[in-house]
Order: structure tokens, then sequence, then C-alpha cells
């Protein structure tokens, strides 16, 4: 019995309500704690869902957990078109080919020992272990970009990183295409043909054009004179739309999502709609993330599955969580010694791909809704186990390779360059060299070229005129 069945709640609307904002605050409260224990976001909204869940305190009802199945395309969207930003072609040019030989590298060697593993010496069945290894492909760029941001990172080390990861999310849902379709296929009692491999990849092809086109579609609607608030629903109103078309033919939104991005960061190079979205999608992040919790079996994790004889999950899970980071830093570092790469990006390119959330997360809820059942369960069980150690340990990896690297310092030395002697030969003072540092920090700081809102300037006219009020009074009450 739930929370709402003993309190007598029996209101449809009042109980999917409740249920959103129980999710929405709870998530933000554990976040809270998270903070302080300098852990990700990500890790409380799903530690959150697992408490309101079943198996604890089954504060959300089952039917509400079923009829939000459409978070698992939304967040997925959001997440690709935000990827989309980092896709243009000025940084693109600058790596080129050898981006895409060290993804390819790095996404393909997890994805293979994945496989060998599961397959081989776990025993598991063909039609699961090609899932689940097409799934090790995947990072988690939000964890990325925001340790990037939040250190302010920069340098070669950065900009491979960065493209890598957008490319590695392109790489894993191509090998999870096509490991889904093969695996439907063998489940049905089908048998493999080049037919069904080439299927999804034609497929996915056709996304990719679609989403550009939507992306085009975006930049004509997106005119000078829109307001910033029509200008998200534009936003939103095409990104729902193409995930619903999406969904119709019951394909991933990801690819095409993310081309409709990379085309309009290109044809536009306007970075302020990324940012409006990046402000809108939190909540819509929270729920899904606290819904993958909800739906977390735990009692799957200590159970044993028909897949793989007598093993638990949780040991799946463990063995799925360290292989995979084995397979990325290897792959990583084979990558970029055979394209040339500084010897930083080889040592330490592998140890920034380690976060894995989101995007592994989304294509598990897709993967556990085509495969169904047992397999299904299992698939998401694992996949979520693993995140969430990834999200314990990612993040920190991702901060240590950028510092490794030399992406970026927290000395004042390192960050500016200021000669250290006067014209006239002379030693500059302690302070005097200070006094350069903060200031060419200050140049280095973007102004605040936007301009204000008609709301904030009427607001800070108002502001302006009633502290000159006050200065007035003062003058006059101090004459007195």
């Amino acid at each position: 019995m739930n929370l709402y069945e003993k309190l007598g709640v029996t209101s449809n609307v009042a109980i999917v309500i409740l249920s959103v904002g129980i999710m929405l605050s709870l998530g933000f409260l554990m976040t809270r704690l998270t903070k302080k224990l300098k852990l990700p976001n990500v890790t409380a909204y799903i530690v959150v869902g697992i408490l309101i869940g079943p198996f604890v305190l089954n504060l959300i009802p089952r039917e509400v957990v079923s009829g939000m199945d459409f978070l698992a395309d939304i967040a997925l969207a959001f997440i690709a078109f935000s990827t989309g930003e980092f896709f243009k072609l000025s940084i693109l040019k600058k790596n080129g080919l050898k981006v895409v030989v060290i993804t390819i590298f790095e996404a393909l060697f997890a994805s293979i020992l994945i496989f060998f593993v599961t397959f081989y010496l776990l025993k598991m069945t063909l039609a699961f272990s090609i899932v689940l290894a097409a799934l090790a492909a995947a990072t988690a760029p939000a964890s990325t970009v925001m340790t990037i941001r939040q250190t302010g990172a920069k340098g070669d080390f950065v900009d491979t990183l960065i493209q890598v990861v957008a490319l590695d999310d392109i790489v894993g849902l191509v090998a999870y295409s096509i490991a889904i379709s093969v695996a439907i296929a063998l489940n049905s009692g089908g048998s493999i043909s080049f037919g069904s491999i080439l299927q999804p990849i034609a497929i996915n092809i056709g996304v990719v054009l679609i989403g550009g086109l939507f992306g085009y579609f975006m930049k004509l609607l997106m005119t000078a004179k829109r307001s910033t608030d029509n200008r998200l629903i534009i936003a939103l109103a095409l990104i729902f739309l193409f995930c619903g078309i999406c969904a119709l033919l019951d394909i991933s939104p990801l690819l095409g999502c993310m081309s409709m991005g990379t085309v309009y960061i290109n044809i536009t190079d306007d970075d302020k709609l990324f940012k409006q979205l990046n402000y809108f999608s939190p909540p819509i992040l929270l729920l899904f993330f606290v819904r993958s919790g909800v739906n977390f079996k735990l009692d799957a994790l200590l159970s044993t599955s028909t897949l793989v004889g007598t093993t638990p999950l949780l040991l799946i899970g463990i063995i799925y969580f360290i292989v995979r980071i084995i397979g990325k830093y290897f792959g990583a570092y084979s990558g970029s010694a055979v394209v040339g790469k500084s010897k930083e990006v080889k040592n330490y390119l592998g140890l920034a791909l380690i976060p894995q959330a989101g995007v592994a997360i989304g294509l598990a809820a897709l993967g556990a809704r085509a495969l169904g059942g047992e397999s299904g369960q299992a698939l998401e069980t694992i996949i979520l186990a693993s995140s969430v150690l990834y999200e314990l340990i990612g993040p920190v990896c991702a901060k240590l390779a950028l510092y490794l690297s030399k992406s970026y310092s927290n000395k004042l030395e390192d960050i500016t360059e200021v000669v250290e002697v006067k014209a006239d030969g002379t030693k500059k003072s302690d302070v005097e060299i200070l006094i350069e540092r903060i200031n060419e920090i200050k140049e280095k700081i973007p102004k605040h070229e936007k301009a204000l809102m008609q709301e904030e300037i009427a607001f800070t006219e108002e502001a302006e005129q009633y502290y000159q009020m006050q200065s007035r009074v003062g003058l006059l009450n101090r004459k007195k």
C-alpha cells in the first residue's frame, strides 16, 4: 500500500501533482547533502528515487512511474541538443580525423572488452551481451563539461576531450541501434542478416538528416525580433515535436537532436539559446533520474538471473564498472598514440572519459522497454548500479585528468603572464606584481554586453533614483 492509499487520496490529478512535487523537492534537498560530500547531483537524484521507491518508502505509485515513461526520450533529447553546441566546424577542423580515430578506439575497445567478458567469461546470452557492450561506449557529457566549466580548463587536451565525449555518444548510439536490432531479432528467433545490421544504420542517417532540417527551421524561426520567452517556446516546441516523431517511429531521438543542435550552432553561432535551455532542463533531468531510481530493482541486485546462471547482478555491475574503465583508458591511450597526440593526451584522456550517466541510463531505459521481461530489467539494473559508482568517481577522475594534463591551475603565476622587471631593469615588488596579475585576470573576464531587458532597466533606474533621493535626504539631515 502506497502513501496515497493510506491517506485516502483517490484523485488521480492530485496523486500525479503531489508525486512530481515530492520528486522535485526531495531531489533538491538531497543535493544539499551530496554538495557537502562533493558528489554530483545525478547521484543525489538516483538515491532519492531509490528511497521513495517501492523498496523503501513507497511514496510514488507505480501508475505514476509508468506514466512518466516519456521522460527518457525528453531527457535524452535535451542532453543531445546541448551536446551539439560543441560541434562547431571551426573547432572540429583543428583536430579533424584525429579525434574520430581516438573516439573509435576508446569507444569500441571498451565495448569489445565488455562483450568478451560478459559473453565468454560470464556466459550471458548473445543478445544481452551485445546490448550491454554497446552501452559501454557512451560517456556522460554533462559531468565532463560541468567539470571543465568549474575549473576553467583550456588547451588542446580540453578541446580533444570535449570533441571525443560528443563523438563518443554518436558511436555509442549507432552501436546501440545496431545491437538492439540484432538482440530483438535473436530474441524473436529470427536470423541475423546483413540487412538487419544495415537497416538501423540507414535509419539513423535519416534521423540525422531530419534533425538537421529541424535545426535549420529553428534558425529561420529565431528572428532578431523574437523575445527571450518566445525563443525558448520555439526551441522546446521543435525538440518535443522531433521527439514525438521519433517515438512514433520507435527510434531514439539522440542522434537527430544532436544534429539539430549542431546545425543550429554552426549557421547562427548563437550559444545563448543553449544557455537558456541549460537553465530550463534541470527539473526535467531531475525527474528523469529520480524516476530511474524509483524504477531501480533493489531485489534484482542480489538475485541471480537465468541470463548468467548463478552470478548475482550486483557482481555483474561491478565487473562492468571495472572492465569499462580499463577499456576506456587503454582505448584512449592507443588511439592517441596512433594519431601522435601529446604525452598529456595519451596518459590522461582515458581518465577523463570514465563518467557515465545520462545517455547510458536513457539508452538503458529504451533498451529495457525494447527487450522487456527479465532481460530488460537486468539491463537497466546493471547500468543504474554502475552509473552510481561512475558518478561517485567519474567527476573526480575528470578533474584529476585536467590537472595532470596542465589544462588548468589555481596558481596566479600559471594563469597570468607578468613581466617581473621594470623598464629601467629594477625588479618589481611583490605588491606591484600581484596588482598586475589581478588586472590581467579582470581584463580576461568577459564584459556584459547584452542589453538589459526593459524590466531590468526600469528597476535599475528606479534603484538609482531611490539611492540619489536617500543621499539628498542624508545630506539635508547632516546640514541640520
